[in-house]
Order: structure tokens, then C-alpha cells, then sequence
């Protein structure tokens, strides 16, 4: 909590660059002409969002109790660096920070928000969700989605939420600052478990979704700036095309 009060003294802000993470590539958008339901259009290699079989984000309806592993978070405290992409507000961390699952460690590697959830569980939205994004030694992705209610303030996405970069390709660094990654999720690690997809393009198959099932809460206020951003920056929901929701028991 220290931290994230020193973060709000604006001396802590100490860069704003550039960055060509959106240059490339046709323009897509969530709305509109360029929004999900013409993205399999923008370009040939978009063509999974329209053709795919495995797509995300999903509703979970129900989902079958399994004897799922535990997910095993190494995550520790890191200086990160803050990317608006022109899509949302992402978060790239430097290496180190790990999640294994029944003995395969895959490496964080940012995460970044949606507003609404683009999850629904029994057909209802989060306020938002934050998309943690991890790929292992062999290229393979796995996503921890953690659902976002308003409420009491965590002092990590308070953080975060409190210092956006206004502009599309601009990256904002923080002199002396860690983000206490591990206080970003909740306390309980229950999850719903699914294959999936990316939920933009290209949207790539292949992903391994977990889901918690139990919210962190942020203060209205930071849920009221990132939308100052981005109003609404979530694909709708996919068809389950005959896939399996597991849940933790």
C-alpha cells in the first residue's frame, strides 16, 4: 500500500515513449466496420475469429466439478512498464514471474484489462477483468482471467488505474515503483478451466483459459478512468461449439 501512495506523487512519473506495439497490421476496433463481427474480414489472417471452433471468451453456464491441479503462482514484485496499445491499457513484466500447472511452468508475460468482463459466468458481466498472460518453453499460451467488481480499493490495480497513458502508443515507466504482483489476485484460486481461443485478432486457438471464480474489487474512480479510455473494449461472447467448462472442486 506504501508503494502504490507513492505512486500518486506525479515525481514518480518519470517517461512517456512511444511505442509501435498497434503499427502494424489492418485496423480493427469494437465497433463499427472494424468491430469482432467484421474482423474475420480485415485481413486473411483474421479468418480464425469467423471460422474457429474453440473461441473466446465464453458464458459459463455450467461447469463440470473436476479434480482440477492448483494453480502455483510465482509471482513476486516487479518494476513494470505501462502500455496504452490503442486496444487497452497493458502491463509488460520482466522475466521471472511464473504460474505452474500440474508440472508445466509457463512465464507471465503482461496482463491487460477489459471493460466489461469479456467472460460471463450464468450470463452476467464484471465491471471489468484483467487478462494475465503466460506462455510456456514451447510457445503454448495460458490466460488467468481475474474478474473486477467495484468496491473496496486494491493498492495494486489502484496502482495502475491511477497512472493510464492518455494516448494510443505511448508507454508510461515509474522510477522506484514495484507493483506487488501476488496482491492482484484474489485469495481464493478456484477456477473454471476450457480451451479457448485469443480474444483478438488474430484469434488464435489453442488457449488454455482459466477462469477465478472468486472477484477482486477496485474503486469505482479506477473503474471510471480506464473507461475514460476505453468505454467499452470487450468482444462478445462465443459460441461453446459442444466444449467442456471444468470447475475446481
Amino acid at each position: 500500500m506504501k508503494l502504490a501512495l507513492a505512486l500518486a506523487c506525479s515525481s514518480f512519473l518519470v517517461g512517456i515513449a512511444p511505442t509501435s506495439a498497434q503499427a502494424a497490421g489492418p485496423h480493427w476496433d469494437y465497433r463499427g466496420l472494424h468491430g469482432p463481427g467484421h474482423w474475420a474480414a480485415l485481413d486473411p489472417g483474421f479468418e480464425t475469429c469467423a471460422k474457429g471452433a474453440q473461441q473466446s471468451p465464453i458464458d459459463i453456464q455450467r461447469a463440470v466439478p473436476a479434480p482440477l491441479p492448483p494453480l502455483q503462482f510465482s509471482y513476486g514484485r516487479v518494476a513494470p512498464s505501462i502500455v496504452n496499445n490503442g486496444h487497452t491499457v497493458q502491463v509488460n513484466v520482466p522475466p521471472g514471474q511464473g504460474l505452474e500447472i500440474d508440472g508445466r511452468r509457463y512465464e507471465l508475460l503482461q496482463f491487460h484489462f477489459h471493460t466489461p468482463s469479456e467472460e460471463r459466468v450464468r450470463g452476467r458481466a464484471s465491471a471489468m477483468v484483467a487478462h494475465f498472460v503466460h506462455r510456456d518453453a514451447e510457445g503454448r499460451l495460458a490466460v488467468v482471467a481475474v474478474l473486477i467488481q467495484p468496491g473496496r480499493a486494491n493498492a495494486g490495480f489502484e496502482a495502475v488505474l491511477s497512472h493510464l497513458p492518455r494516448q494510443a502508443g505511448e508507454t508510461l515507466t515509474v522510477d522506484k515503483w514495484e507493483l506487488e504482483l501476488p496482491a492482484l489476485l484474489p485469495a481464493d484460486r478456484g477456477y473454471y478451466d476450457f480451451e479457448g481461443s485469443l480474444t483478438t485478432p488474430p484469434c488464435s486457438e489453442g488457449v488454455h483459459w482459466m477462469v477465478l471464480k472468486q472477484p477482486v474489487t477496485v474503486s469505482p474512480q479506477a473503474i471510471a478512468r480506464f473507461r475514460g479510455l476505453y468505454e467499452a473494449n470487450a468482444r462478445p461472447v462465443q459460441p461453446l461449439n459442444g466444449r467442456v467448462v471444468r470447475v475446481s472442486q
